[in-house]
């Protein structure tokens, strides 16, 4: 009963640590993508605006 929680067998702790790494994979794929994601965001809405600017000017 003194042993609980301790992973004793080899391939058992090799399955848990490709797990733990396989999941930060899988953040820094995430976040890698959402950085993706905003920087087209922010360019997109940079262009809407000098859009709107120069119909703007257009108008005057």
């Amino acid at each position: 009963m003194g042993t609980r929680g301790v992973i004793t067998d080899k391939w058992s702790m090799r399955v848990l640590w490709a797990c733990a790494i396989g999941s930060a994979v899988s953040l820094y794929m995430v976040a890698v993508e959402r950085q993706k994601q905003n920087r087209q965001r922010m360019l997109a809405e940079g262009l809407k605006g000098m859009d709107l600017e120069e119909s703007n000017g257009e108008n005057v």
